[in-house]
């Protein structure tokens, strides 16, 4: 149910179009909502993000195929409901990182184009943090697959 939903999110990205960016100083003296209705709009933002992540960066689909493949190959190597939460969250935490550093990259692109110290230690920072987290998921799956085949 869980891999159907994930499929239907994947497809529903992949045939959106190039959206455009809202201009941040417009309307800033609004007042914000309140209640169900901030609790849609955050999740129209949510959803905003992830088309716009699908649609610019190679790596977030990539890591969206890694989790697609990765959630039936859980249930084959997990053998229990740890397992499963420790293999699956692990691959939904490299996700999380990589949005992370897509931020990151969009921000100081945004800043400066130009070859600058601070900018360029800012994404590397950014690359260190999805390197440690793709490390720390290839651990977990090893130890998991170590523990229950071995």
């Amino acid at each position: 149910m869980l891999c159907a939903i994930i499929v239907k999110l994947v497809v529903y990205l992949a045939n959106l179009e190039q959206t455009t960016l809202p201009n941040p100083m417009i309307n800033v003296s609004r007042s914000k909502p309140h209640g169900i209705a901030r609790l849609k709009n955050a999740f129209g933002y949510s959803i905003k993000g992830l088309q716009l992540a699908w649609q610019h960066e190679d790596a977030f689909r990539l890591e969206i195929y890694i989790l697609l493949f990765g959630i039936p190959l859980a249930g084959l190597i997990g053998n229990t409901l740890i397992d499963y939460v420790l293999l699956i969250g692990s691959l939904l935490l490299l996700i999380i990182i990589e949005l992370i550093n897509s931020a990151i990259e969009a921000i100081c692109d945004k800043i400066s184009i130009a070859n600058d110290e601070l900018i360029g230690r800012s994404k590397d920072f950014g690359a260190a943090a999805v390197f440690v987290a793709i490390i720390g998921t290839l651990g977990i799956w090893i130890a998991t697959l170590t523990k229950n085949w071995s």
